[in-house]
């Protein structure tokens, strides 16, 4: 099925109007704009900002999977070059932001995570990358999360990973997909968010609920519009995402993203997919996040422990935050000074690795007592 953007003026001005539901949390429209071509412009790297980090402490290797539906998830595991394969390691897996695939934010921390000894993996959601599932970006959080589960059955196949000691990285979107995936699966032992977006609650309220009901209607009734179009032939259509080009009235949170998205610092094309359309889903399937609730019952993952990290600066903060109020005991929120939601995708001098590595060394070891 052939693609394209829609670029009605009508629907040009509505989406610029409503954002598609998630345009305040910085995945704004991108009508119009997505059959132009990439800007590759760059300025200066941001001081620590090391997306394609590698290390000769690590291996690294290319994966497969089936999930429970017999769907193929695509990963990276990283496999520490001082491990004794004869004992049974902890192990992390790792989710990429909302709209990225694994080479983005995942790999960095699956990389460093290992160089401290996990045996970790990042994986690509399902309609993501290397992963199947089509239409291609589509949204489905029932399918994300259950792709955290499937990493966690590949992962307890290793003869030397131990069962027991399997945590998980979510990075923005990710973090509530993990969340969504951890309260059925109690596999996971030990659950980490960074730069976590609520991605129900960005596509029905907007940041800061500042979105109105009406707006969301609107929203619904142009994705089953485009449905129906679908169904009778028409062309795929994508919404939200990074923009393409930068104008005079970008907004700065999308600035943010396309300092990342769309330059060297992290831009990545999945094999087979289009650079046009890359961190964009599609239309009629974003609205699927309308009816996904990450939060609900969060309380009911304790005792296992969680760590909610972001930003001062992030824009997302008050997902973290919302999320930590919610969940039960043992928690913990880390607020990482001076830094923005996309510095956490890849600042290594802002990430809180050790943070993180302190965190999955004692309660991973905890689990297993």
């Amino acid at each position: 099925m052939k693609t394209q953007a829609d670029t009605t003026p009508d629907r040009r001005e509505f989406l610029k109007m409503a954002g598609t539901g998630v345009a305040a949390a910085g995945l704004l429209s991108t009508a119009g704009a997505a059959l132009a071509a990439p800007s590759k412009t760059s300025t200066q790297l941001p001081n620590g900002a090391d997306n394609f980090y590698a290390s000769d402490k690590v291996t690294l290797q290319n994966v497969s999977f089936k999930n429970q539906y017999q769907m193929t998830v695509a990963g990276n595991l990283f496999i520490p070059k001082a491990l004794d394969r004869k004992k049974r390691t902890p192990a992390i897996v790792v989710g990429h932001p909302m709209g990225a695939v694994k080479e983005q934010s995942a790999n960095l921390y699956a990389t460093k995570m290992a160089e401290q000894g996990f045996v970790t993996l990042s994986l690509d959601l399902a309609f993501w990358g290397g992963s199947e599932g089509q239409p291609r970006n589509a949204v489905s959080p029932d399918m994300y999360a259950e792709s955290f589960s499937a990493a966690v059955d590949f992962l307890g196949s290793q003869a030397f990973v131990d069962k027991q000691q399997i945590g998980a990285i979510g990075v923005c979107g990710s973090g509530s997909f993990v969340i969504s995936a951890a309260k059925i699966d109690p596999r996971m032992k030990a659950i980490a968010t960074v730069s976590m977006y609520d991605m129900g609650a960005a596509n029905r309220d907007a940041l800061n609920h500042s979105q109105t009901l009406e707006q969301r209607k609107q929203i619904i009734a142009a994705a089953v519009e485009q449905r129906q179009a679908e169904f009778s032939g028409g062309a795929v259509q994508y919404t939200g995402g990074t923009v393409l080009t930068l104008a005079a009235d970008t907004h700065p949170i999308q600035r943010e993203f396309f300092d990342f998205y769309r330059t060297p610092r992290g831009e990545f094309t999945p094999k087979g997919a289009s650079a046009r359309n890359t961190t964009m889903p599609t239309l009629t399937s974003n609205v699927k996040f309308m009816n996904f609730y990450p939060f609900n019952d969060i309380e009911t993952i304790s005792p296992r422990p969680m760590l909610f990290i972001t930003g001062d600066q992030a824009h997302s903060k008050e997902f973290s935050e919302d999320a930590y109020k919610r969940a039960a005991e043992p928690k913990e929120l880390f607020v990482v000074p001076g830094a923005g939601h996309v510095d956490l995708y890849d600042r290594v001098t802002l990430i809180p690795f050790d943070k993180l590595t302190s965190f999955f060394n004692k309660h991973l070891i905890a689990a297993s007592a």
